[in-house]
């Protein structure tokens, strides 16, 4: 043992020798006490023993609560220490979340700059190329920006390219100016430039231009005539055609006519051989009757 350690050992044990002695003196007092005061006061000798016994209480919940209280500090230590681990794994993880992120970005990146690598070879070949024929140099741009259509489609870009005449939206809609137009008033009268947009998100607005109504209502008038002239062509039409329809019975009852003239012609005829039927009859009966008279005249002869 080291001579500050003997010092030490040393040290503790008058303490302790003189804690104790404290004590028992501490307990001797409270039990004499209340009974010396009882000798000349037997009332007050039972207050100070009452007094007594609640200092012993409150000195033990002292205690108790002081015990308590090191528990306590000894817990909150504890939870600060987690704490920090707690904070110094997030931090940790943070960290790793961004790199993560970096990397998944730049692979996106990587992944549509040579997409779009593709498409710069494909321009950078024609415009090299001597071509005579403006046609082939049409159709060699008209594939390259279907080429390039493909690589925005595959990142989910679409074109904002809305239609004249429908209503205008001002998260996706930048308007230019107001012109004439036959579209209805504060409707798209046409498209300046289209936008793009990613995923729902607007990435670039169309430039449009809004009609003021003017030119709906000179074409309203102008269809309004148009539909005007129709109709008159159309009651034209069915005029002509009834009188086609009149023509039609006119011929209709002169053969009728025709008929009828048939039929008067033939009850003439009918009548007059009816009528010479009757002649002859006449005739028979008068020659009867000569024939007669003359027989008469010869019987009287």
């Amino acid at each position: 043992m080291s001579e500050d350690e003997g010092t030490d050992a040393t040290a503790a044990e008058p303490e302790d020798a003189a804690s104790e002695p404290a004590d028992e003196d501490e307990q001797t007092i409270s039990e004499q006490l209340p009974n010396a005061v009882a000798e000349h006061d037997e009332e007050l000798g039972d207050e100070v023993h009452q007094l007594l016994e609640k200092a012993v209480e409150l000195d033990s919940r002292v205690d108790e609560l002081e015990a308590a209280v090191e528990e306590r500090d000894e817990e909150i230590d504890d939870l600060e220490d987690r704490l920090k681990r707690k904070q110094a794994d997030f931090q940790n993880y943070k960290k790793r979340a961004k790199k993560r992120q970096d990397q998944i970005r730049d692979r996106a990146t990587e992944d549509l700059v040579e997409r779009l690598l593709d498409v710069r070879d494909n321009l950078k070949r024609a415009v090299d190329q001597d071509h005579d024929d403006v046609e082939s140099i049409r159709e060699g741009v008209k594939m390259t920006l279907k080429e390039f259509d493909r690589v925005l489609d595959a990142e989910n870009v679409s074109e904002i390219d809305p239609e004249p005449g429908e209503d205008v939206d001002p998260q996706r809609h930048e308007v230019m100016m107001r012109v004439e137009s036959d579209q209805p008033a504060d409707t798209i009268a046409e498209v300046y430039k289209p936008g793009y947009e990613m995923s729902d998100k607007v990435l670039e607005t169309a430039q449009i231009t809004v009609s003021d109504g003017s030119g709906a209502s000179e074409a309203e008038d102008e269809s309004a005539a148009d539909d005007a002239d129709e109709e008159a062509e159309d009651d034209g039409a069915e005029a002509i055609e009834l009188d086609g329809e009149v023509d039609d019975g006119s011929d209709e009852t002169g053969d009728a006519a025709e008929d009828d003239a048939d039929v008067e012609e033939i009850d003439l005829e009918a009548e007059d051989e009816r009528n010479d039927e009757s002649t002859d009859g006449d005739d028979v009966s008068e020659a009867s009757d000569d024939a007669i008279s003359d027989a008469i005249d010869d019987d009287g002869r």
